[in-house]
């Protein structure tokens, strides 16, 4: 006696349909092409997230200000208009193998101070992490030069030798070095200071290593500040110079122009003059002896 599946079996072959228990043909190609799409959706899932992971890791090591954006960049007059095209320029460029591993290039953005120097630098520095992946070290000319002194004092517990050798690998390493504040303050570089950043220069030039100079300096004065070996170095670059002439994004800590006037203490008899106290400095002077 037919139990009732193969009576449902044979109602519907009766009926020219498909029976519960027939199992539908499936080829081998097109088992193989479902199981390589979801394969590769897989592995795309996994480079992207591989990708976000190491961009994040290259933004945290740049110690880059996260708000150095194009989109947050103040573009109120010609030279910042004029830097953002070459901007664009030099990241669109690195589309171009030749440009990333044939030659050496640096950038130098001089100008007043709160012209939008560092901004820029930062908005290059981010856009060339996000597409192409670049390594970026964002550091001041002189805390660098203050790490290396005390990288001397041999009696210092704070590891401050090794730490200073760790970041000199850095400097050498990264494919764009950011050099901010270069001889801020109108100050001279020690001979040593000099000899050591036009070596770092040289090294990096020689490995196809892309820089950005910062600096208050004119370009004359800068290159007194560096001194000639220094000097030497940047110039083996192909350089691209922009100078920032617009006003101050900076808001002032007073609305009025700061008066070298004395300052005056009240009295009820006279007003005595606060003179301020007289410095030594002069200009030219090597505040890093």
């Amino acid at each position: 006696m037919d139990n009732i599946a193969d009576k449902i079996d044979r109602l519907a072959k009766t009926l020219g349909k498909r029976s519960p228990n027939e199992t539908e043909y499936i080829s081998y190609q097109t088992l193989r092409s479902d199981y390589e799409a979801k394969a590769n959706a897989e592995i795309k899932q996994l480079q992207h997230a591989s990708k976000r992971e190491r961009i994040a890791s290259l933004h945290g090591s740049a110690d880059l200000n996260p708000n150095w954006r194009f989109e947050t960049l103040v573009n109120d007059a010609d030279d910042v208009n004029e830097a953002i095209n070459i901007a664009q320029s030099f990241i669109t460029a690195y589309n171009d193998p030749d440009f990333r591993k044939d030659s050496s290039h640096m950038m130098i953005f001089h100008g007043d101070y709160g012209r939008g120097k560092s901004h820029m630098a930062g908005a290059i520095a981010h856009e060339l992490i996000e597409k192409y992946e670049t390594s970026v070290l964002y550091r001041q000319l002189s805390s660098l030069l203050d790490m290396r002194l005390f990288s001397y004092d041999f009696n210092a517990t704070d590891n401050a030798g090794e730490r200073f050798r760790s970041l000199q690998a850095d400097l050498l390493s990264v494919d764009l070095l950011i050099l901010d504040e270069v001889c801020v303050n109108e100050t001279m570089l020690k001979k040593n200071a000099q000899s050591w950043l036009g070596n770092l220069l040289r090294q990096r030039f020689v490995n196809h290593k892309n820089c950005i100079l910062i600096t208050n300096h004119d370009l004359n004065d800068l290159e007194v500040a560096l001194g000639k070996y220094c000097s030497e170095s940047i110039n083996e670059y192909n350089k691209y110079k922009v100078h920032f002439t617009g006003p101050s994004r900076r808001e002032p800590l007073s609305p009025n122009p700061i008066s070298t006037t004395p300052v005056t203490r009240s009295s009820q008899n006279s007003p005595t003059p606060v003179q301020a106290p007289k410095s030594n400095y002069q200009p030219g002077q090597d505040l890093y002896k």
